[in-house]
């Protein structure tokens, strides 16, 4: 009778860097979660193996690449993603740079100003498909006329 959604289980958050806080420097972090309300000029590293996640907060910022097992965005990167696993990417992310995932959510309202990048379950990373990026333009001649 009524449609009850599945409820996704929220990662279990380990550290926290607040919204008045600037971080400069990479930043690395091993299992559980990272939550970011503020800054950080540096990359961001989590061990995959750990299925570390990232969380960043409409307020969170990175300037520098990810790479982590999961990351739920809703804030700004700026910088290349690469997701072992899965990206969840809210109404308010910005993202400039490419995403290479898994598994990727998106909400209406969320950018992403580079190229998506699909990751096989078994490792190897997928070419982009004709069209997406660095191939012809959408609705062009395929033999490039």
């Amino acid at each position: 009778m009524f449609n009850k959604r599945k409820r996704r289980k929220l990662p279990r958050i380990h550290t926290l860097i607040g919204a008045q806080t600037r971080i400069v420097g990479d930043v690395e972090f091993g299992g559980g979660g990272l939550h970011l309300d503020g800054r950080i000029n540096g990359n961001v590293t989590g061990d995959p193996e750990l299925s570390a996640t990232l969380v960043v907060s409409e307020q969170g910022c990175i300037d520098g690449s990810v790479k982590v097992a999961n990351v739920i965005l809703n804030g700004v990167v700026t910088g290349d993603i690469e997701v072992a696993k899965r990206v969840e990417l809210g109404p308010k992310a910005r993202v400039l740079g490419s995403v290479s995932y898994e598994t990727i959510e998106t909400a209406v309202g969320a950018q992403i100003n580079g190229q998506l990048i699909h990751r096989t379950p078994a490792g190897p990373v997928d070419a982009p498909a004709p069209g997406v990026a660095g191939g012809r333009a959408a609705g062009g001649d395929p033999q490039g006329r």
